[in-house]
């Protein structure tokens, strides 16, 4: 079973996974983690400060290639990160669509006015951000686009609304 987590930065993508890792023992892929190691060695002319959309162009091969791969050697894998794309069903046979799970995490506007210092105390609380510019005015904006393009694409979402913990 391959699980893919999406959604907005700050909503807990990283948190799910470390938490499923925790529970299963499901290995997972940090698309970020990905992404700053292909910067870091020199490997693309792309920042960490690049546009969403040609990062995920950049990563998204490479990540789709990586789940086809545990696919076919029947293992499971957790894959998150904000350059999943909606529409990544296009790229997979019925076979491997049959093993993959698609879960895109958004905060609605209520959650994000009531939580919002929590989401910023709870940013650090799976990895170090260097340079964290979170702000509730993006928080927003992200988590109403994401919202947006999840409709639009038909993908599973889950609205967070209320409370917000992590448990399995």
């Amino acid at each position: 079973m391959v699980i893919l987590i999406a959604g907005a930065s700050h909503v807990g993508k990283t948190a799910l996974a470390q938490r499923l890792l925790e529970q299963y023992h499901y290995p997972y892929l940090s698309v970020d983690h990905l992404k700053m190691g292909l910067i870091r060695s020199g490997n693309t002319a792309l920042t960490p400060l690049s546009d969403d959309r040609e990062l995920t162009d950049y990563l998204w091969p490479i990540v789709r290639e990586m789940i086809k791969t545990a696919i076919e050697n029947d293992q499971n894998l957790i894959v998150e990160g904000c350059y999943i794309p909606f529409d990544y069903a296009r790229d997979f046979e019925p076979s491997y669509l049959a093993h993959i799970r698609y879960y895109c995490l958004v905060m609605s506007e209520r959650y994000v006015r009531t939580h919002f210092d929590c989401i910023r105390k709870y940013a650090n609380v799976i990895e170090n951000r260097l340079a964290d510019d979170c702000t509730l005015e993006q928080v927003l904006a992200d988590n109403a686009k994401v919202l947006s393009l999840a409709q639009r694409h038909e993908v599973n979402y889950i609205l967070i609304d209320e409370n917000y913990e992590i448990n399995l």
